[in-house]
């Protein structure tokens, strides 16, 4: 079966392009390569362009034997969205108001969102379950939110099957080296972290030290992007299988500070890490950890790589071997 992924140039698309492969699908990587990157596609063709263009969508969907999407593309930097919420509302929503209706007018009904633990906002409780209140306090949760509003409705009028997986925060790289998290500019934690350690960053930002937490830094819950990559296809065959649309958390239940991801890192890479400490950014809550009970009970998921140590000994092998590699 051919399943198209859109973002499948991204960091968490590939490794999902990768697995549906080994599983004996054929992913079709959609990608219009602004965020993404043409080497990382490589277990299937790319289809550049734009999913959020009709035209484009309806010769994609007329020239390939497509039995199901998998929909990571979307703008996901938190403190961008704060600067520039039209350009998430349209990139995040409309565009897959397109494609879902790209999808309908050819017949394909199953459909796996890449959410977001951002539609929670601040948490009332950790750790969070899925029918915690969904109230965003940026407009990158916000998009989010909207695409699962729309997935309901299309599943209402539509007959669309759809499952929504709300994952909190992505790390690591294959566990062969072969592609890993590679954004530019570079928002997230873990690979800033690392590159501080391989001194290609001067230090790591710490931005804020007054949360309400044991040690005054934010805490999230990591979860290793294969085990991500592999709960899509879970989701994937679930629906298939006639499972009811639904959302699911993807965490570890386990959170970790950013000074325990630094000290982490330090034993991992051997070396000391020089950090520089910044005031809080906006739209940040103090505390995100999953419930992921229910993607283990109804999906069969476990997280098998998703230890601190693993995410980050992958993450510095792949930085590692892709610092030898020209160019």
């Amino acid at each position: 079966m051919q399943v198209l992924v859109t973002g499948g140039a991204g960091y968490i698309g590939s490794h999902t392009c990768k697995m549906l492969a080994k599983s004996g699908f054929e992913p079709l990587a959609l990608d219009d390569l602004r965020r993404g990157h043409r080497a990382a596609v490589q277990w299937g063709p790319l289809l550049e362009g734009d999913c959020g263009d009709p035209p484009f969508l309806e010769r994609v969907f007329r020239e390939h034997s497509i039995g199901a999407v998998i929909h990571f593309a979307a703008y996901a930097y938190v403190a961008e969205s704060m600067q520039a919420p039209e350009k998430y509302f349209q990139n995040n929503f409309v565009s897959t108001l397109s494609l879902l209706d790209a999808m309908r007018m050819h017949d394909i009904r199953t459909f796996v969102f890449s959410s977001s633990c951002a539609t929670y906002g601040f948490p009332n409780s950790i750790p969070i379950s899925e029918e915690h209140t969904q109230v965003p306090i940026n407009p990158y949760g916000e998009s989010k939110l909207m695409v699962e509003k729309l997935l309901r409705w299309y599943g209402e009028s539509h007959g669309l099957s759809w499952v929504a997986l709300r994952y909190f925060n992505a790390g690591g790289a294959d566990l062969e080296c072969e592609i890993g998290e590679d954004h530019d500019p570079e928002p997230h934690l873990l690979p800033c972290v690392l590159g501080a350690a391989a001194g290609i960053l001067p230090c790591v930002e710490i931005l804020g030290t007054d949360y309400a937490t044991p040690d005054g830094t934010a805490i999230r819950d990591y979860v290793h992007v294969t085990d991500l990559a592999e709960a899509h296809i879970l989701a994937m065959k679930y629906i298939q299988a006639g499972g009811r649309s639904g959302s699911f958390n993807l965490g570890t239940g386990n959170g970790r500070s950013v000074r325990e991801v630094i000290t982490a890192a330090e034993s991992v890479a051997g070396r000391a890490i020089p950090v520089t400490l910044r005031p809080r950014r906006e739209g940040d809550p103090p505390n995100l950890v999953a419930d992921p009970s229910r993607a283990r009970d109804v999906l069969g998921w476990k997280p098998r790589h998703s230890d601190l140590t693993t995410i980050l000994e992958t993450a510095w092998r792949w930085h590692n071997r892709k610092a030898l590699v020209p160019n």
